[in-house]
């Protein structure tokens, strides 16, 4: 699936979708997601968009060599379950499904939207200018998103 490719549709039927991307205002937005779908008792979606420039690069591939995309992806799936883990905890309390698509995530996560309860989302992920209060994606995702949208911002310290 190229850059700007989104799938038909993710494997959603309803629930609370999160978008994430390791950083530390997603991970706020996950736990946040989580706690609200213990709640309603519903599963949590975690969805993660990514492209090759935001991809961990494969451990087991040489420098030399360059990763196929299905490398890239495991590369991904595999950082993504270990900040789950590391996030959640064994137990979170509810069905987690993960999605990783390769694709922008703002039209991933406003596709996600069309099958969801409820999207969430933090203001600002690893790609964001310091200064804008929500990211480009946090706001393309509150002006066209086609359910509720949370908006997490992270916690002051």
């Amino acid at each position: 699936m190229g850059e700007n490719a989104v799938p038909e549709r993710l494997d959603i039927d309803g629930g609370v979708v999160v978008g994430f991307d390791g950083s530390e205002t997603s991970q706020e937005a996950l736990r946040w997601a989580a706690r609200e779908a213990r709640q309603y008792g519903c599963p949590l979606h975690v969805v993660r968009a990514w492209s090759i420039l935001t991809a961990p690069r494969p451990k087991n591939v040489k420098l030399e060599v360059t990763p196929t995309l299905q490398q890239y992806e495991a590369a991904v799936r595999v950082e993504t379950e270990q900040l789950l883990a590391k996030v959640l905890g064994d137990d979170p309390g509810v069905p987690v499904r993960l999605h990783l698509v390769h694709a922008p995530a703002a039209q991933t996560l406003i596709d996600a939207s069309g099958r969801a309860d409820l999207l969430v989302v933090g203001s600002r992920g690893r790609g964001g200018f310091a200064g804008l209060l929500l990211g480009s994606v946090s706001e393309q995702c509150v002006r066209y998103a086609r359910c509720p949208v949370v908006v997490v911002r992270p916690r002051a310290r």
